[in-house]
């Protein structure tokens, strides 16, 4: 064999050394028939284990690109798999639904954290209590016997069961194990019911601003989405729009201005709701995470009408990576939104859910919400001193006594905040605009998540923004 391999470069040894000879099969660099050396020989040449040629030599077999001889050799077949394509198929091929190709690009896996990690709905990984969590999962995987099968839609019972008593007490939802449906995440939550309730050209009123995800993921369903102005007491009841079918708030903690909807508008949107034949989605974000006096009812708790869908997560409280939420509907709806979940991913991970479910009901969760309550009141405090004091004639805080960020606004003659939050960024502090989360009555204000931040690194993370702006 002529051609020479080379083991410069990063990754595995016997991935290169498979790469490089089936390049040298596809470009003709390694003739059919042409016998390779023996894997102890080849080793030798290379200082490398025979081990690792003999895996490379085995997956080359496998994948038709060399044939053994029993007594004889290794050999380059005289046909080999075509050369698959080095770049994306051409766009001239099947093209996606028309409301596919007019959503925004997902975002890319995000990178290396930022020096001062200000960012939205990122709780902190030092929190979450890992050697427990391993210790539970541990004990869940060890009965492999009890996740060998399909499961029902609905989830571990367990789990279910854990969820309606945790809500019950701490929220006062009003259910049973039956009446929760366990998601991977609030946003597969929302799916399941755009899937059960919404036809093409069905109204869906957001709040304005409001949570992004939510409003594109109606909109592929094929929605006509729009947006509802929120003042201080929540969503504005009486702008919302006539024909619609399904409304989503976030009214214990509204996203991302923070303040909860009054008493007074939860009783009119559910009387509006009624009325308009109507379901209110209520999503009960950050609602765990509370620095000061209990919670106004959710909705779901004051509805009398079976008209609210409530959705939770354990994103925040937990971690986002474990993708575990909930969805708790009017008993009309279950059967339909159990079939959607079978179709569309029929029970999720058994074994995290189980975890969970023990993580529950021995009482850790509440520990740990306890532990992380405290750490983000303090930098919630924290960060709304630095603000009023660094920021006053510039950013005037939302008062809001719960959840993972907190939302100020600029005056009506602020500057475009956008140059600002990126030249910010360019010097490490990572800052949302309000302006991103709005859709079509954009506000001038900041966001800022204290969820990832250390308390000791507020005050420089403002600094940065600070200078961002005198430069801007």
């Amino acid at each position: 064999m002529d051609f020479h391999v080379s083991l410069a470069g990063r990754g595995d040894l016997s991935v290169r050394i498979y790469r490089q000879l089936r390049d040298a099969v596809l470009d003709g660099r390694l003739r059919a028939g042409e016998r390779l050396p023996p894997t102890r020989e080849l080793a030798r040449r290379l200082a490398v284990s025979r081990n690792t040629v003999a895996v490379a030599y085995d997956r080359l077999t496998a994948d038709g690109f060399l044939t053994g001889r029993v007594g004889a050799g290794t050999y380059v077949c005289a046909e080999f798999p075509s050369p698959k394509p080095r770049s994306a198929p051409s766009r001239t091929g099947p093209q996606p639904k028309a409301i596919w190709q007019h959503l925004p690009a997902p975002a890319a896996a995000p990178g290396p954290a930022p020096v001062f990690d200000f960012r939205v709905g990122i709780p902190d990984a030092a929190l979450f209590p890992l050697e427990t969590w391993r210790r539970l999962l541990a004990r869940e995987l060890r009965d492999t016997a009890g996740f060998a099968h399909y499961a029902g839609p609905g989830g571990h019972p367990g789990l279910r069961a854990a969820i309606a008593r945790h809500v019950g007490v701490s929220r006062s939802v009003r259910a049973g194990a039956d009446d929760v449906l366990v998601t991977q995440g609030a946003q597969q939550a929302l799916d399941l019911l755009c899937r059960v309730l919404l036809e093409p050209g069905d109204r869906v009123a957001v709040e304005e601003p409001g949570y992004r995800m939510a409003r594109l993921l109606f909109a592929s369903h094929g929605a006509e989405v729009v947006g509802v102005p929120v003042d201080g007491e929540g969503l504005d009841v009486a702008a919302l729009p006539p024909r619609t079918k399904l409304v989503y708030v976030t009214p214990s903690h509204q996203f991302p201005l923070g303040t909860p909807m009054s008493l007074a508008r939860r009783t009119a949107l559910l009387a509006w709701a009624g009325r308009a034949g109507a379901v209110v989605v209520e999503d009960d974000y950050d609602s765990e995470f509370r620095f000061s006096d209990r919670p106004l009812e959710p909705l779901q708790s004051l509805d009398r009408d079976g008209r609210v869908a409530y959705v939770g997560s354990f994103s925040k409280t937990l971690l986002p990576m474990l993708r575990l939420g909930f969805l708790i509907a009017p008993a009309s709806l279950r059967d339909a939104l159990h079939h959607a979940r079978q179709l569309s991913g029929w029970h999720g991970d058994l074994p995290a859910q189980a975890a969970l479910a023990r993580f529950v009901d021995e009482g850790l969760f509440a520990r740990h919400l306890r532990r992380a309550t405290k750490v983000y009141a303090e930098r919630h405090e924290r960060i709304t001193t630095a603000l009023e004091k660094v920021f006053a004639g510039r950013l005037s805080v939302v008062p809001s006594a719960a959840g993972l960020h907190l939302c100020a606004l600029a005056g009506d003659d602020a500057t475009d905040l956008d140059p600002v939050v990126a030249r910010a960024g360019a010097a490490g502090a990572a800052i949302q605009t309000l302006s991103d989360l709005c859709g079509g009555f954009p506000r001038q204000g900041i966001v800022l998540g204290y969820g990832s931040i250390a308390s000791d690194s507020i005050d420089a993370g403002l600094a940065v923004l600070d200078a961002a702006w005198g430069s801007a």
